[in-house]
C-alpha cells in the first residue's frame, strides 16, 4: 500500500480486503487498496473441504488475501484466502495499519501548513515512499535523526520540520537489536559471583549510554548480551563497549573472557 495508487494489484500481491457478498460458490471483497471489487473461489477459502462458507468468512470481516489472477480486460481479479500464511497475514497488516497511520498525520501536516493534502501527496508523500521505501519508516527516520534526513531526501525544509514535529507526537522511535555471545570463565573460589558483577557493570554501562541490555544464560561459561538501542550504529558500539567493559573486570577478577557475534 503506498500513496502512488495504482488501478490493479500484482499477481502474488498480498492485499487487505473487506468481505461484502457472501455466495455458496465464493465471496466478493472490496480491495480496500484499489478502487476495485475482487473474488474468493470456494476452492480458495480454505486447504480443507469446505461445507459451509460462512465458517471462513463472513460480510464486512477484513482480510488479508493472496492475488491470484488478474485479468484488466474485464475488470477480474481472483483472490484467495488459503495461501495467505499467518506470518504473511500478520506482516501485511502491520504494513497496512503503518501506512493508514502515516497518511492520516500527511494530512493533519497538510492542513497545519493550509496545504492541500494532494499537493502534499505529490511533493512530500510520494518522493518520501521512493526514497524511504514508505512512508512510515520516512517518519520514523525524522524522529529518530532529525527533520535533515527529510532534507536529503529533497523535501522542502518548512514540511520536513512539520513532519517531523508531528512524527514526534505520534510515532516511537524505531528500536533495533544486536547480540553476541561472551564466554566467561573463572577457577577462583568466588568466580561465579566474579562474573555475575562483572555481567552487572556491563548492565550498568550500557543504560549509562541509553539502551538495554539482556543477558540470557546458554550454559557455561557462555551468556548472550542483547542490546537495544535507537538505530545500529550505536547498538553495536554499546555491545562492544559492554563486552569489553565485562571481560576487562572478569580478567582483573583472576578469569578470562572472549566475545563473537
Amino acid at each position: 500500500m503506498g500513496l502512488r495508487k495504482r488501478e490493479y494489484p500484482d499477481i502474488g500481491e498480498f492485499v487487505i480486503g473487506t468481505a461484502v457478498k457472501i455466495q455458496d460458490h465464493g465471496a466478493y471483497v472490496n480491495l480496500d487498496e484499489f478502487n476495485k471489487t475482487g473474488y474468493i473461489p470456494i476452492g480458495e477459502i480454505a486447504s480443507t473441504w469446505v461445507k459451509n462458507i460462512r465458517d471462513y468468512i463472513k460480510e464486512g470481516q477484513k482480510v488479508v488475501l493472496k492475488v491470484i489472477r488478474v485479468d484488466e480486460k474485464k475488470g477480474h481479479i481472483d483472490l484467495s484466502l488459503k495461501k495467505v500464511t499467518e506470518r504473511e497475514k500478520k506482516e501485511k497488516l502491520i504494513q497496512w495499519k503503518r501506512a493508514k497511520r502515516a497518511e492520516k498525520i500527511l494530512e493533519e501536516i497538510a492542513a497545519s501548513l493550509k496545504k492541500d493534502f494532494s499537493e502534499a501527496v505529490e511533493k512530500v508523500g510520494i518522493p518520501l515512499e521512493d526514497h524511504f521505501g514508505d512512508l512510515y519508516t520516512a517518519m520514523e527516520a525524522a524522529v529518530a535523526e532529525g527533520y535533515q534526513v527529510l532534507t536529503d531526501a529533497g523535501i522542502p525544509e518548512s514540511w520536513a520540520k512539520a513532519i517531523q514535529e508531528a512524527a514526534k507526537e505520534h510515532i516511537e522511535p524505531p528500536m533495533v537489536h544486536v547480540a553476541g555471545v561472551l564466554q566467561l570463565n573463572s577457577t577462583k573460589p568466588k568466580g561465579i559471583e566474579d562474573i555475575k558483577r562483572a555481567l552487572l557493570e556491563g548492565e550498568e554501562k550500557a543504560r549509562s549510554k541509553g539502551a538495554n541490555l539482556e543477558i540470557t544464560y546458554l550454559g557455561a561459561p557462555r551468556y548472550r548480551i542483547e542490546v537495544t538501542a535507537k538505530d545500529y550504529r550505536t547498538a553495536e558500539e554499546i555491545i562492544k563497549e559492554t563486552a569489553e567493559r565485562i571481560i576487562e573486570r572478569i580478567t582483573e577478577a583472576g578469569g578470562s573472557g572472549t566475545f563473537s557475534r
